[in-house]
């Protein structure tokens, strides 16, 4: 008999076929209509990041969910089934701060791997994180979505935010890159 998988909207329960017991519960989201488990992922998730920049200052996020929860960062999140990495990053930036942008440059400033790992030692997450370098064309910059703050931050006092791991190597790399726009 096996196992049973019951989900219910994005609820998924795995049973014993035997003798009915709990086996997993797992929350899973959908992207594009594809039901992808971000947390404890089968497969890594491919997300953008959005660098706006705007004379010499740049867009930082407060994010609302894990797994960064209340660390800043970029823009950014998961690109849908079906859509553009470019796309993506436009779509995230209108989003999560509600700004309408241009991409600078037609490819990315910087690739990451995001790998957090549990006390136990299992993946917990796993990101393919691709970084755009964008400039705002309209919009009032504000937080929405999954974001519980968004502000302009001058360059000189990014480092004093708490930043997310991959967003303060990114900045450090790419610092006087960006005070080129």
């Amino acid at each position: 008999m096996g196992r049973r998988r019951v989900q219910l909207l994005n609820v998924v329960w795995l049973f014993c076929g035997f003798c009915g017991r709990l086996l997993l519960e797992e929350t899973v989201d959908s992207i594009g209509g594809l039901w992808l488990r971000r947390e404890y992922p089968s497969q890594p998730v491919v997300g953008v990041g959005v660098v706006i920049v705007d004379c010499g200052r740049l867009v930082l996020v407060r994010r609302g969910a894990e797994p960064a929860l209340g660390k800043w960062s970029f823009p950014g999140g998961a690109v849908e089934l079906g859509e553009a990495v470019r796309d993506a990053a436009v779509r995230e930036a209108r989003e999560e701060c509600g700004l309408d942008v241009e991409l600078v440059e037609d490819r990315p400033m910087d690739v990451y791997d995001i790998l957090k790992v549990d006390e136990g030692g299992r993946l917990r997450y796993h990101y393919v994180l691709l970084e755009f370098l964008a400039r705002p064309k309209e919009g009032v910059l504000k937080p929405t979505s999954d974001v519980t703050d968004a502000g302009w931050v001058p360059l000189e006092e990014v480092e004093n935010y708490d930043l997310t791991e991959s967003v303060r190597y990114f900045f450090r790399k790419h610092r006087k890159e960006l005070e080129k726009h």
